[in-house]
């Protein structure tokens, strides 16, 4: 019984999709061609689309699949230990000295074999 559900909520996931894809091509139609009108109107107009557009997806099972994962992703940044402003200054005073010594590193180097390229050359 439920490969049935499964089944049918298929066929009607890809009719939602062509909705989605249809009220997406009437926005991008739609604003080239009252591109005369007001900015304002076209933009409210494409927000409202896009927002039906994003509704109707949602009410899908890739929508839904979505939806949980934006629901998963947000709760797992709220487990993240961020970094103090100190250990933030220190992270970064710490890459600005390594990239200072290895640019002068390379610089020397860059130098050296210069200097030894000219001679043999010269």
């Amino acid at each position: 019984m439920n490969a049935k559900v499964t089944s049918e909520g298929s066929k009607f996931d890809a009719l939602k999709w062509v909705v989605v894809i249809a009220l997406l091509t009437v926005g991008v139609v739609g604003n080239s061609m009252f591109a005369e009108h007001s900015l304002l109107y076209r933009v409210v107009a494409l927000l409202v689309l896009a927002l039906v557009a994003g509704f109707v997806a949602l009410q899908t099972e890739k929508g839904h699949a979505f939806f949980k994962l934006f629901k998963e992703a947000k709760s797992e940044i709220r487990k993240v230990v961020w970094p103090t402003r100190q250990e933030t200054a220190q992270t970064t005073a710490i890459v600005v000295v390594v990239v200072l010594i290895v640019g002068l590193m390379l610089w020397g180097l860059d130098s050296l074999l210069g200097w030894i390229v000219s001679g043999v050359i010269g």
